[in-house]
């Protein structure tokens, strides 16, 4: 019997989306993010792109590439204006809908009392007129000013977020890097098990039905019988686990420190690992992040050799007033920024005052302190375009404070043998525009897990103080 065709379905309504200029300010690319709908650019929006192109800050950068997209798409149909500018070849076939210009004079209805010079409310105007042009299709405010969003609802408009460029939507569901087995996993993965020995560690080949969800070189732990292990392959329902070293003993300890609690043992495992060459340690202040990944790399810089030196860099965005221009050479201007590395150093080269013998005591601890000074270099973000780190174990500190373009850029400069490390708590955002969900370490978590080069672990307990737990909790 011959199938009936399958009823033709109506075309959707397509939208039509008025991009305020911070949208364009913020994403140059934003224009091919609207799939099949039509994306309509008011002549303020392309004023204040023109306010907003001189000088080097990232705004004035976006402001110039988003007047270059619009100048080649206008190149190809210049006859176009009417019906619209095709985005779908110059999105490689992302876009569908069409760009429109505004081409004529706009002075719609604005409620009385709303000052009709202001740019705000003239792309207002240019919202209400294409409601009442286009009765049939919704027509959308793509803002990232939440007053104009909420100016928009005031005047029943409809308005947006601009949302393309939050890889979550909610940070809860942000991969954690360790995973919590259930008390019966060995019963219902155990069967057919295979085990061996290989320089010291145990692997061990299971199958069952948590396979397919675990990523490789994520942490697992079984709660009751202290079993942890690293996933070591993961393909369809078999997976290869790999026991780990105890970094919480004091015979393993790194540096002379040791792990104080789970996650602290998994994040020294990935630190130590030479296999792995990018490292994301999250946590709250107080977990240990900087102090585990200095003494991991004091140990392969001095001791195992496997890197030249250690390059520090972080994002320099003040938490208060700015204290203004700094003098100085390049490390003494990032000095006063690098307060975590040297509270951290102290800590690394406390010897004991009892110490005998003609290394202990005050000259052995300087002279350890300058040999370990030595091997450390901190570098401004603002010099990194364009160089290559060769075996260098490069640490990115507050890392949640970088867009994912900046994040790319640094991540970018691993040359052959180097090993990037990012460090960080999304809870603690200080650039404006940045929130936990757009923040680049966010990005590069959730697009490094399960490569087999990668690690990430978000560290829980804070081992600083019992003060700054609390705090942490309450305030």
């Amino acid at each position: 019997m011959p199938r009936k065709p399958a009823a033709s379905k109506k075309p959707a309504v397509t939208k039509i989306f008025v991009l305020d200029t911070n949208v364009l300010m913020h994403d140059p690319s934003s224009l091919f993010r609207f799939e099949e709908h039509d994306v309509f650019l008011p002549i303020m929006t392309l004023e204040e792109l023109d306010n907003h192109k001189k000088g080097m800050s990232e705004i004035a950068r976006n402001a110039r590439q988003t007047s270059r997209m619009l100048d080649e798409l206008l190149a190809d149909d210049s006859e176009a204006m009417e019906i619209g500018i095709s985005l779908y070849e110059a999105s490689s076939k992302l876009a569908s809908g069409r760009l429109f210009l505004q081409t004529e004079a706009i002075s719609a209805d604005l409620p009385q009392g709303l000052p009709t010079s202001k740019v705000d409310n003239q792309i207002l105007s240019v919202v209400i007129h294409l409601q009442k042009k286009f009765p049939k299709r919704p027509v959308i405010l793509v803002s990232k000013d939440i007053n104009m969003r909420i100016k928009c609802r005031a005047l029943n408009l409809l308005a947006e977020d601009y949302f393309n460029d939050k890889v979550l939507e909610d940070t809860d569901i942000l991969y954690t890097g360790t995973r919590a087995l259930p008390d019966n996993f060995w019963d219902k993965h155990g069967k057919g098990m295979e085990s061996w020995k290989k320089e010291s560690k145990t692997y061990y080949k299971i199958n069952g039905p948590l396979c397919p969800q675990m990523l490789i070189n994520e942490c697992i732990w079984l709660e009751k019988d202290g079993f942890t292990a690293i996933v070591k392959e993961a393909s369809g329902k078999t997976a290869v686990l790999e026991t780990l070293v105890d970094y919480s003993h004091p015979k393993n300890a790194v540096w002379g420190i040791t792990a104080r609690n789970r996650e602290q043992n998994f994040a020294m495992n990935l630190l130590m690992n030479p296999d792995i060459d990018f490292v994301t340690l999250l946590g709250q202040a107080g977990t240990g992040k900087t102090l585990l990944t200095l003494a991991a790399g004091l140990n392969q810089v001095l001791e195992s050799k496997l890197f030249a030196e250690i390059i520090m860099t972080r994002a320099t965005v003040p938490v208060g007033e700015d204290i203004g221009f700094l003098p100085g050479t390049e490390e003494e201007k990032m000095a006063p920024w690098m307060g975590a590395l040297e509270d951290n150093l102290d800590v690394l080269t406390h010897t004991d005052e009892k110490d005998s013998g003609p290394y202990g005591g005050e000259w052995g601890k300087a002279a350890t302190h300058d040999m370990i000074r030595s091997r450390i270099k901190v570098k401004s973000m603002n010099f990194m375009r364009g160089r290559t780190f060769l075996k260098k174990f490069l640490i990115i500190d507050e890392a949640q404070n970088l867009t994912p373009k900046q994040m790319k850029t640094l991540i970018t400069r691993a040359g052959p043998g180097t090993k990037v490390v990012c460090l960080g708590n999304i809870a603690q955002i200080d650039t404006p525009y940045l929130t936990e969900g757009s923040s680049g370490l966010t990005y590069v978590v959730d697009r490094f897990k399960g490569w087999p080069h990668s690690g990430h672990i978000t560290l829980q307990r804070g081992e600083r103080s019992r003060l700054a737990d609390h705090a942490a909790e309450v305030l």
